[in-house]
């Protein structure tokens, strides 16, 4: 994860454009008043619009998703002396699916006598990981180059949805399988730490768009059970510049919050962290803890020679928070969009480049971002205030 630290605010400006940015002013009021005739469909709130404009640009951030297409890899094997099991690969629903898929590879310990465990990496999954084992009776030593806030993990949007990581066309049943499992296990155990303590909360999710046949999920029918009040709005019941909205509720889970807590859950049960970068398997072997997790994501293609993973580059853009926006908007213009109003940020977004391996956020893109998200709410604010 790179970040850019200058401040992008003229740059972007100058890329959308001086009149866009003034027609989108314009439009764009932050509040509406509570007589709208639009009624949100689950929140008894106001609609709000957010305050976007390059001028609000505060981080343009870079993140690599560890991408497989045949799957995430969760499994066991026998090197040398030592075991090592193995959980990465989750491409763009790591988060999401951490608590899952660290259940599968804890259950990979079943029969181990030594209670001594090293984990590899100190993202969502080695944090889970390490939770998972530590409940079990394991002692924890986290192996980590860089501390949590400057992994991958701590840049993710943070909505709660299980579709990013593999290719369906190429996953097996038996992966498939092993997705639905982790996604369940996952799934509850987030419901079970909502609240500001782990900085998870349920809010409204909308995808404006005007064709039923578009396929984007949750709308796709494979997890129905975890999207409650699910609605299909027509053209004269939303303010969105769309035939349709498709509307429901989710999990929000903000990475900064949620890592930082699983950190001192970690150390509170007894867990230790190591500074140290390994440059080789042959390194890893060599530490002495005789059964070995490998939560490395993106880095197992070079410690283990994992050629099937690929990054999918994810570029987001952060401007200060807008708490009277409470919902989550996925679509609705050019290109992969996405604003999430986070009580740190509110968030757009983004990217999904398969094989692109730039560590800079391309001005391209935030332009893109900026600029169709103000497209989208001008026309939200015209009809809210029509």
């Amino acid at each position: 994860m790179v970040e850019k630290s200058e401040n992008p605010r003229r740059r972007i400006i100058k890329a959308i454009g001086a009149g866009a940015i003034t027609a989108t002013f314009s439009g764009c009021s932050s509040m509406t008043n509570s007589s709208s005739r639009y009624q949100r469909p689950y929140s008894r709130n106001a609609w709000a619009v957010p305050r976007i404009s390059a001028e609000n640009v505060i981080r343009e951030v870079v993140g690599h998703r560890p991408f497989r297409p045949a799957g995430f890899v969760v499994r066991s094997e026998k090197l040398g002396e030592k075991v090592i099991v193995h959980n990465y690969g989750h491409g763009g629903s790591g988060l999401s699916l951490s608590w899952g898929s660290s259940a599968l590879a804890v259950r990979e310990t079943a029969g181990l006598e030594s209670r001594d465990v090293a984990v590899i990496g100190s993202g969502v999954m080695g944090l889970t990981s390490a939770r998972l084992l530590q409940d079990a009776g394991w002692n924890v030593t986290i192996y980590t180059r860089d501390l949590s806030r400057h992994s991958t993990s701590n840049v993710a949007a943070g909505e709660w949805g299980p579709y990013s990581a593999h290719d369906p066309k190429i996953s097996s049943d038996k992966f498939k399988s092993q997705l639905s499992f982790a996604a369940r296990i996952s799934h509850h155990a987030f419901t079970n730490l909502g609240g500001a303590a782990y900085g998870v909360r349920w809010v409204e999710m909308h995808w404006p768009t005007n064709s039923l046949e578009e396929k984007l999920s949750p709308f796709d029918g494979r997890f129905p059970e975890f999207y409650p009040h699910e609605q299909l709005l027509g053209p004269d019941e939303h303010p969105f510049p769309t035939k349709y909205l498709r509307t429901t509720v989710t999990m929000l889970i903000e990475p900064a919050t949620f890592l930082r807590r699983l950190t001192q859950d970690v150390y509170q049960a007894g867990g230790r962290f190591i500074i140290r970068n390994f440059r080789d398997k042959g390194e890893i072997l060599e530490i002495p803890e005789p059964v070995i997790f490998n939560c490395t994501g993106l880095g197992a293609r070079t410690l283990f020679d994992d050629q099937e993973l690929v990054p999918a580059k994810g570029q987001l853009v952060f401007m200060p928070p807008d708490p009277g926006v409470d919902y989550l908007t996925v679509g609705g213009g050019e290109g992969n969009l996405y604003m999430f109003s986070r009580s740190d940020v509110l968030l757009l977004g983004g990217t999904y480049k398969l094989g692109d391996w730039s560590t800079h956020p391309d001005p391209e893109e935030t332009a893109r971002i900026v600029s169709e998200h103000q497209r989208l709410f001008s026309a939200v604010a015209t009809k809210l205030g029509s």
